[in-house]
């Protein structure tokens, strides 16, 4: 946390709220820092030629509020109270107009406002009242997420390595710029606030398509490079607020018109950054305000595989040594056999793959509420087009961005171009054993917990076949507990499979949503890279 403060020399304030309205005070020094009384966050404004221990005006952070006037400048409204003996205690607010010299100074006095701003929401832990009790202030996303879990995805969204590892991913790039340029009458002359903005791409493609203002909030370092690349870019910066901060504790001015956001991660849930965004929704956007990407929707289909499936079981060998440097190491083998099918595999497969058609579960990003993304249950139910053994559930995920000219499919599934969030495939440790036509049953039950991912808990059934299948019972359940935090990235370019002479002519139905085919033609499909230990959904 910050202690030293910040400093904008030769600023320019006024009281707004005072009457007669005070002359501005020219030359003087806007300071962040903590206050030697209380030690809490506060912005001092001191007079030229006076000290900083003797401030003009000093506005406690606690319930400050921030409002941009101009590129310059910006209006600081507080609460203050005034008592007088005898008479009852009124509270009233003020309001103080402060001009930078630059909008560079004007940007970076914005971002320390928030900073040390975010200090009161957030709280020192273990920090002393007047009453001696102890407390540690947290918000919604501090209350859900453990600190640990935060601070490493925080952190890993702070460096332009992975930056660069999502902006090269062109399908995903190319397919957020094509749905806003293709989409301007949504944000010509709109405001619009970006989502975990990260390198602020998508603020900048708002700002290309006509934005009035955009809102770039980014909780994490990355919000400094953000912006010097938008520094960088004034003609467009002119027009971008960088505000650094979460979702759930920062404060804007105005409403917006449009929310944009890359919150998808691995299975489109993983790091539970869809919840951030329907926050988000709730707190800034206007009524019939629209939402880039608008819906979600999870694939699923049952597959067969059994290159995978002894690729996994065979990972477990190694435990079925009865010498290992004269240990016995058979004790631990089943342990470990089950602990490999507990890792989701990521990975670009081959679509003919799938045994059934696939089905679908949506997300509805402009209704849907928060807590819904808490718990997901999805009942599965296929008709296996072959007669084969079911390794397990193969995963992908698409989105809609429903603009108002052209509605775009950002799609991740197997046969498009890759991505870098591929596929993912939930294998079971037992397989099952269908006939054609036999129908395959379950449940696909999705469980948030706080390291900001999911469990997966993954039932299929293999139901009655042939005469008299309506009355059947079940022939066979597998089951699977896997964890969405921990996959196994195996990240092989999808293999040639050759299928038997009579399967040769079943076709399963196309996996692209409609017109989806065509969009992916636009994109590219480059070598990415994937990190091992982090899922890549932007921030």
């Amino acid at each position: 946390m910050a202690s030293s403060p910040d400093l904008f020399p030769n600023v320019a304030f006024s009281d707004v709220s005072a009457a007669p309205a005070a002359p501005a005070a020219d030359g003087a020094t806007a300071a962040f820092g903590l206050g030697a009384a209380t030690g809490a966050p506060r912005l001092s404004l001191v007079k030229a030629g006076k000290a900083e221990a003797e401030p003009t005006v000093e506005i406690d952070l606690a319930d400050a509020q921030v409002f941009k006037l101009g590129p310059r400048e910006w209006l600081c409204v507080c609460d203050e109270s005034e008592a007088k003996a005898g008479v009852e205690e009124k509270s009233f607010s003020r309001a103080i107009k402060v001009v930078l010299r630059t909008e560079a100074e004007s940007k970076a006095f914005s971002l320390a406002f928030q900073r040390w701003k975010h200090q009161v929401i957030s709280g020192k832990a273990g920090e002393r009242l007047e009453n001696g009790s102890i407390i540690a202030s947290k918000s919604k996303f501090d209350t859900k997420i453990e600190a640990s879990s935060a601070r490493m995805y925080f952190h890993y969204y702070g460096q332009l390595l992975h930056q660069q590892n999502m902006l090269q991913d062109f399908v995903r790039t190319g397919t957020y710029y094509a749905a806003v340029m293709e989409n301007r009458s949504d944000f010509e002359g709109r405001v619009v606030v970006d989502v975990g903005a990260g390198s602020g791409i998508l603020s900048l493609f708002a700002a290309q398509a006509g934005a009035r203002h955009v809102y770039a909030v980014e909780a994490s370092e990355m919000a400094e490079h953000a912006q010097r690349l938008i520094s960088g870019n004034p003609s467009l910066g002119q027009r971008i607020t960088v505000i650094k901060g979460k979702v759930e504790e920062v404060e804007l001015p105005e409403k917006a018109d449009i929310l944009i956001s890359e919150p998808m991660g691995t299975l489109l849930v993983n790091e539970r950054m869809l919840e951030s965004y329907v926050i988000a929704r709730d707190r800034f956007l206007a009524p019939d305000g629209k939402m880039f990407p608008t819906t979600g929707r999870i694939h699923m289909a049952p597959f067969s595989d059994e290159y995978l499936y002894v690729e996994m079981a065979n990972k477990a060998l190694f435990w079925q040594q009865h010498n290992f440097f004269g240990v016995d190491l058979t004790p631990l083998h089943g342990s470990a056999f089950q602990g490999y099918f507990s890792q989701p595999v990521v990975d670009a497969f081959d679509p003919r793959l799938l045994i059934s058609p696939p089905t679908y579960h949506t997300l509805d990003f402009t209704s849907m509420k928060e807590e819904e993304l808490y718990e997901i249950d999805i009942p599965l139910s296929f008709v296996a087009s072959v007669g084969t053994r079911v390794h397990g559930l193969a995963c992908w995920f698409d989105v809609l961005f429903n603009g108002s000219t052209v509605q775009r499919w950002l799609s991740t599934a197997p046969g498009s171009p890759t991505t870098h969030w591929y596929q993912l495939r939930c294998v079971l440790s037992q397989p099952l054993y269908v006939m054609a036509g036999q129908e395959i049953t379950g449940r696909l039950h999705l469980v948030a917990h706080s390291s900001q991912s999911y469990t997966i808990y993954l039932t299929m059934s293999a139901k009655m076949w042939g005469v008299g299948a309506e009355q059947g019972g079940i022939l066979q359940t597998s089951t699977g507990k896997l964890e969405l935090k921990e996959p196994y990235y195996r990240l092989s370019q999808p293999q040639s499979y050759m299928l038997p002479q009579d399967q040769q002519q079943q076709q399963l139905p196309s996996l692209q949503p409609q017109g989806s085919e065509q969009q992916m033609q636009e994109g590219l499909s480059p070598g990415i890279t994937i990190d091992q230990d982090q899922d890549c959904g932007l921030n």
